[in-house]
């Protein structure tokens, strides 16, 4: 299988790391892979490496980093033959925790031996796609503010710290949102536009959602302030929030986010703009290396192999007929 590695040498201990990418690679490599390395220089450039790897028809693009550079390889590989697949080495690694992969690149190089080409969906936030979520308000407010060194020294510490200042000064915010065409009003602290289960690593805010099924998990969190926003988020953590009226979940194909004043937005961790803006499921949009052992809440489309057994009997009986 012809490689790309696209890592970014500034992401989480990448530094440190080079040489767990090169011993990532010398596993492919022993399989008869063809990998090549190539490392970002700067925003965008993992969108750009990766669109020309699918137009010089690599098979396979590894994002090497964080959420950050994964989204960015999304971008370039969206509609393309050629295949995504990941090398943990940023601050939260939602993806490689949402697939079950080793946060160890060798490791994660071993286990996706096993893995195989499957088709899933993409999110779209206005002209950007994202493969886990988008976070309107709260959240995107707090990622706008993380700066890339405290990343690198605090990891996912400095999350918290600026969620802390976030929650002093946060207030509810006027809000119209169209879901497939239906308005609601509320007074929203953040939505959270799901593709998968996992956020931030830690919990499931769009617990139903599935990366094959052509819809989005909105999940709507309303109040007034931040005394509001610590019982939601208590709420969250004990996988309780769907008790509580404040909290509203919903699952769509497009959703339209009007608010005053205007919220930040963030993709897969990425601040991008603000609203008012679309978002939009992308079906089928991305094929991806994936683990054949999926929740089935996650994936609905059984693994290749298993799509072929029919297929493999049939060869089989048409084979004993011939013979017999």
């Amino acid at each position: 299988m012809r490689t790309l590695i696209v890592f970014n040498p500034t992401a989480g201990h990448a530094g440190q790391l080079e040489a767990e990418l090169e011993a990532a690679a010398q596993v492919w490599r022993e399989q008869g892979w063809v990998v090549d390395l190539q490392p970002t220089n700067g925003p965008g450039d993992g969108r750009c490496l990766a669109r020309q790897a699918a137009a010089n028809g690599y098979e396979l693009v590894v994002a090497a980093g964080g959420d950050g550079t994964i989204n960015e390889v999304v971008n370039g590989l969206v509609g393309s033959q050629t295949m995504l697949a990941t090398l943990p080495l940023g601050t939260m690694n939602v993806w490689a925790r949402e697939l079950g992969l080793p946060l160890q690149p060798r490791a994660a190089a071993q286990t996706m031996l096993a893995w195989s080409p499957r088709t899933i969906d993409l999110g779209r936030a206005g002209d950007r796609y994202f493969l886990l979520m988008a976070g309107i308000g709260f959240d995107a407010a707090i990622t706008a503010n993380v700066r890339p060194d405290e990343k690198r020294r605090f990891g996912a510490l400095a999350y918290v710290v600026h969620g802390i200042k976030e929650v002093m000064r946060i207030r509810g915010t006027r809000a119209r949102i169209l879901l497939d065409g239906r308005p609601i009003k509320a007074r929203v602290l953040m939505i959270v536009v799901g593709n998968s289960q996992l956020y931030g690593g830690l919990v499931k805010i769009t617990h139903r959602a599935s990366i094959d099924d052509g819809l989005l998990d909105v999940c709507v969190i309303k109040g007034d302030n931040g005394i509001n926003a610590i019982g939601h988020l208590i709420a969250i953590l004990r996988r309780r929030f769907s008790l509580n009226p404040d909290i509203s979940y919903y699952r769509v194909h497009t959703i339209e986010v009007i608010t005053r004043p205007p919220l930040p937005v963030q993709v897969d961790g990425d601040p991008i703009g603000t609203t008012p803006m679309r978002f939009s499921v992308a079906p089928a949009a991305l094929r991806a290396l994936l683990p054949p052992d999926l929740p089935d809440d996650l994936i609905q489309q059984p693994p290749p192999s298993a799509r072929r057994w029919p297929q493999r009997l049939l060869a089989w009986l048409r084979r004993r007929r011939v013979e017999e």
